[in-house]
């Protein structure tokens, strides 16, 4: 990511390139007004800090399994 520039712009940014695009939230901020509005955007999982591998490995496998 650019300097500045959040995860929510940089999901933003990527599916202006790929409507496609797949991606996990992951943030330490549960209440963000910005991990609230991805998934409306079609983003996938939300993993919280602090981040275990096991979590981290089964939001990615869900969100590429997802159609």
């Amino acid at each position: 990511m650019d300097s500045g520039i959040g995860g929510l712009d940089t999901y933003i940014k990527a599916r202006e390139i790929n409507l496609r695009q797949k991606a996990i939230i992951a943030s330490g901020f549960s209440e963000s007004e910005q991990v609230h509005k991805a998934p409306e955007l079609g983003a996938g999982t939300y993993v919280r800090k602090p981040y275990v591998i096991e979590k981290l490995g089964m939001a990615v496998r869900k969100e590429l399994d997802r159609k």
